[in-house]
């Protein structure tokens, strides 16, 4: 019977093994490659690049399968995280992009309730299918914090679309000219966050007091709804004019929705001023 040699031998073995922990990955980078490829075959980019950062990591060669598996995991979930939640801001298309909950100015001239914006940073009011009005003066910050919401609710995992009020009412009165107005309200309607900026600039015409009640009809109780205006709540019924169509309206946004009142100065004279 012949006896098979072994090499190296078993103390020489040890001290390759504690040399290979060091540098595992230039060592096997031809066993680990099918699998790197399958990994970027799959998609798994973040994968991928964590599990190549560890294989040069002596310390991470400490933990369990476990761990190492789990950090990968985290590392592939957290990439797809930043990647949806990016995807979701731009399509959002927010006027003001650049704006977050964190940069909201609570002075107080302006007598905004720190805890009501913290309260509506949680997303608690999307999932349970509530709006926001935010009212003011030009200039207060209405669009600001509108949009601070939206993106606060695309970091969650909402989708979220902005458009000004005169804008929105063009594009319904084309989409009834071109024959995709039930397209466009269905589109509308599967928006998780709707954020009408603008709103009562001018007297609506019949047409716009009936889009605006079909938009708010198809969100009421399954979507959330921002919008905002110079005019109060108060108001809102007359300027609606149709009395019928203005309670239907009222009672869709306003039943269950979150009021925020700004006051003070313009913001943009104060800025101006400054300059």
């Amino acid at each position: 019977m012949t006896l098979r040699r072994t090499w190296p031998p078993v103390r020489e073995a040890r001290s390759c093994r504690s040399a290979r922990s060091s540098r595992p990955f230039l060592e096997n980078d031809v066993l680990n490659e099918p699998t790197m490829e399958k990994l970027l075959a799959l998609k798994l980019t973040a994968f991928a690049a964590a599990w190549g950062e560890q294989h040069k990591d002596a310390e991470v060669a400490k933990l369990s399968f476990d761990e190492r598996l789990g950090l990968l995991i985290d590392a592939e979930w957290l990439h797809r995280e930043n990647v949806r939640m990016e995807r979701y801001t731009r399509e959002a298309k927010l006027r003001l992009s650049g704006a977050c909950i964190e940069g909201i100015d609570f002075s107080a001239k302006r007598e905004l309730d720190k805890s009501v914006i913290r309260q509506l940073a949680t997303g608690r009011w999307v999932q349970e299918h509530q709006s926001v009005v935010i009212t003011g003066m030009t200039g207060t910050g209405k669009t600001y914090i509108a949009c601070a919401l939206a993106h606060a609710a695309c970091r969650k995992g909402y989708r979220a679309l902005y458009r000004r009020a005169p804008r929105l009412f063009d594009e319904l009165t084309l989409a009834h000219a071109d024959g995709s107005y039930s397209r466009l309200l269905a589109r509308l309607a599967k928006i998780d966050v709707l954020v009408i900026d603008d709103w009562g600039l001018s007297t609506p015409i019949d047409q716009e007091r009936r889009d605006l009640l079909e938009i708010l009809e198809d969100r009421y109780a399954t979507r959330s709804t921002i919008m905002t205006s110079q005019i109060p709540p108060s108001k809102w019924h007359d300027h609606l004019g149709d009395p019928t169509i203005a309670d239907a309206v009222c009672e869709r946004i306003l039943h269950n929705a979150h009021r925020l009142a700004l006051k003070g100065p313009s913001r943009r004279k104060e800025e101006a001023s400054k300059e």
